[in-house]
C-alpha cells in the first residue's frame, strides 16, 4: 500500500503535472491575496478563500485525472490488480496521494498568513479553520476525481468529467433557487459543495459540514472500489 502511495505521489514530480498544479494554485492564490488583502489593507483572508473555490474546482481534476486512467492506457492495470494489496488499499493509496498533493498547494495560505503577520495581526484561527475546510472540500473533490478516473482510460476525459461533476454538485444551491417547493429547495441547497464550504470561508465551524465532506469522500471511494473489484473479476 505504501509503495503505491509513494509511486503515485512521486509521479506528480516526475512529470510537469505536479509543478503546473502548484504554479497555477499559488499564482491565483497570490493574486487574490494581493488584491483582496494587501491592496485594500485588510488582514481578513476570508475573501481569498472564497475566491479560490473555483480555482480548486479546476485544479483538482488535473491532480486526479491520471490515477486509474493512466494505468488503463499503459496496460499496467492488471499488474496493479494482481499485487498483494486489497482493492480498498489500492483505491485509498491513490486517493491519499492526490490529497497530499493538494495539501502541498494549501501551504501557500500558511506562507501568506506569515507574510501578513509582518504587517498586521491576522486571525490565525480563521486561517487554520479555512485551510481545514478547504482540505475537507479537497478530499470530496479528490474522491469524485478518483471515481471518474476509474471509469475511463483517457486522462483528458477523466479531467473534464471530474470538473463537470464537481461543478454540478457545487452549483446545487443555484439549481435549488429555481425550485418553488421550500423543503426540496433547502435539501438540494444543503448538498452543494459551495454552500458547505462557504461556512468555513466565513470562519464558521460546523460538525455537519465536516461529516458531509467526509461522507461524500467515503461514498465515491466505495463506488471506485466496486468499479475496480468488478474489473478484477471480469
Amino acid at each position: 500500500m505504501s509503495a503505491i502511495f509513494k509511486r503515485e505521489l512521486c509521479s506528480y514530480f516526475t512529470s510537469p503535472v505536479g509543478y503546473a498544479v502548484l504554479a497555477v494554485f499559488m499564482f491565483f492564490s497570490g493574486i487574490f491575496f494581493w488584491v483582496q488583502c494587501l491592496y485594500v489593507g485588510t488582514s481578513n483572508m476570508s475573501s481569498v478563500f472564497q475566491s479560490m473555490f473555483f480555482i480548486v474546482l479546476f485544479v483538482i481534476p488535473l491532480i486526479t485525472m491520471k490515477l486509474f486512467a493512466e494505468d488503463k492506457k499503459q496496460k499496467t492495470e492488471q499488474a496493479l490488480l494482481t499485487a498483494p494489496v486489497s482493492i480498498a488499499g489500492i483505491v485509498f493509496s491513490k486517493f491519499l496521494s492526490a490529497l497530499v498533493m493538494f495539501s502541498l498547494c494549501l501551504c501557500s495560505y500558511i506562507i501568506e498568513g506569515i507574510a501578513l503577520s509582518f504587517m498586521a495581526h491576522p486571525d490565525w484561527s480563521v486561517i487554520i479553520g479555512n485551510v481545514f475546510g478547504m482540505a475537507l472540500l479537497g478530499s470530496a473533490f479528490c474522491a469524485v476525481g478518483v471515481f471518474i478516473s476509474s471509469l475511463t482510460e483517457s486522462v483528458i476525459v477523466a479531467a473534464i468529467a471530474s470538473f463537470a461533476v464537481n461543478a454540478l454538485i457545487s452549483l446545487f444551491d443555484t439549481i435549488a433557487s429555481t425550485i418553488p417547493v421550500d423543503f426540496i429547495k433547502n435539501f438540494i441547497s444543503s448538498l452543494s459543495f459551495q454552500t458547505r464550504y462557504g461556512h468555513f470561508a466565513l470562519g464558521l465551524f460546523s460538525l455537519a459540514d465536516v461529516v458531509y465532506f467526509i461522507s461524500i469522500a467515503f461514498i465515491f471511494l466505495f463506488l471506485t472500489e466496486r468499479v475496480i473489484e468488478r474489473k478484477r473479476w471480469a
